[in-house]
């Protein structure tokens, strides 16, 4: 929808008042390199898209806090000084854990109404959740607060939000990316330290294309928590001979010294993919830096074929969309992204292959799945803003 179309349905819904009505935007995100290292302390490659959440949002005179979905056609109403109240509400949680949040770090809030249209496809696994908090966070601070939000803590200020109220015990990752993205960059970011930096990602006459699988991720949860023991094991058992804290502070040549103190084929596999992966994200910086996105690709690829191979959590879906894209000429790199056993692929496709890649890699995953996959053509775009109406 476009700004007029959303302001209209805005006093549709609020009616009229003196007080300007002020639009604010912030993005999904894709992980491009570096899938499950951060929980272990290691590097991650996110990039924000060029879809998202839009807030258009003004001020009330009272403790209210009203929000309204273009899509859901429900009205939310809080009050500011009971919010715990609502934390079980249908929808709406996210937005008014961030309030809290903002709140309870000492940030002026107040009465609002909100109204959100988001672009982002759900199930994907893009992070639509951090793009509403993100965008709820620039939105009521910016209208109550004097000077621009420092877009770092207003990452965290989402986290805790996801954490405490929503409940979900989500990394760093999607709210940083949501909040803090740049137009044509990935971004570099340590998770044991927090440094980061902005990489330059010119894809030229190449595009980002997302697949879905559509496969219900019943075996995410449980397998997720089973990996993450088994690092927690395998970092335990390096700990005999090495002071290290996590295993993001293992490089290759230090784990290839040490790694038969790992006597469980399994732990150690999973060890190696956490190893490797980071070394890949580094490795991802170098080729960048220089323009070679080609071998940034050929990164992609063996990321996947790690968490095949040795972390094990792709399945028959993520797999086939995987060979199938890479049948396809045109098609420069592909792996999963997200959580897997499900969710979707991420690729880097010349503009000129797009249309051929949606219609062979669908038909071929149809046949060998029974599923539909959806396809979704982005560009890397700026995180959590304001837009001048």
């Amino acid at each position: 929808m476009k700004i007029e179309e959303l302001l209209k349905m805005f006093k549709d819904v609020y009616g009229e008042n003196k007080e300007p009505i002020r639009c604010f935007f912030s993005s999904g995100r894709v992980n491009l390199i570096g899938e499950h290292t951060d929980y272990n302390g290691g590097y991650v490659f996110p990039a924000a898209l060029n879809v998202g959440t839009t807030v258009l949002a003004r001020k009330r005179n009272d403790k209210k806090i009203c929000l309204y979905a273009t899509d859901l056609k429900e009205l939310v109403e809080a009050d500011i000084d009971k919010i715990d109240e609502y934390k079980n509400i249908r929808w709406g949680n996210y937005q008014l854990g961030v309030v809290k949040e903002l709140k309870e770090a000492g940030y002026e809030v107040g009465g609002l109404d909100m109204l959100f249209h988001d672009t982002v496809p759900h199930g994907a696994g893009l992070s639509s959740s951090a793009a509403i908090e993100c965008a709820t966070g620039i939105a009521v601070y910016s209208l109550f607060n004097n000077k621009p939000i420092d877009r770092l803590k207003l990452s965290f200020i989402c986290q805790r939000a996801e954490n405490r109220f929503v409940g979900v015990n989500c990394g760093i990752m999607d709210q940083f990316a949501s909040s803090l993205g740049k137009k044509d960059h990935a971004i570099f970011l340590n998770t044991r330290t927090m440094e980061y930096r902005y990489v330059p990602l010119k894809l030229g006459d190449y595009k980002i294309v997302i697949s879905n699988t559509n496969k219900k991720r019943s075996l995410a949860d449980s397998k997720y928590n089973e990996r993450r023991s088994q690092c927690e094991k395998g970092l335990e058992l390096l700990k005999k001979e090495l002071n290290i804290s996590c295993l993001g502070e293992l490089d290759v040549e230090t784990f290839e010294k040490y790694k038969d103190l790992i006597d469980d084929e399994i732990i150690l596999k999973r060890v190696r993919h956490v190893v490797y992966e980071d070394d890949r994200v580094l490795k991802s910086i170098e080729v960048l830096q220089k323009g070679n996105l080609e071998a940034f690709g050929k990164l992609m690829i063996q990321s996947h074929i790690s968490l095949r191979d040795d972390y094990e959590v792709t399945g028959l879906e993520l797999d086939t969309l995987f060979e199938e894209a890479l049948k396809i000429e045109g098609v420069i790199g592909t792996r999963m992204t997200g959580a897997g056993f499900g969710g979707c692929t991420v690729s880097i496709v010349h503009k000129d292959a797009i249309e051929e890649f949606i219609r062979k890699v669908g038909e071929s995953y149809y046949a060998k799945t029974g599923l539909k996959a959806d396809f979704y053509t982005f560009e890397i775009d700026d995180g959590a803003r304001e837009i001048e109406i």
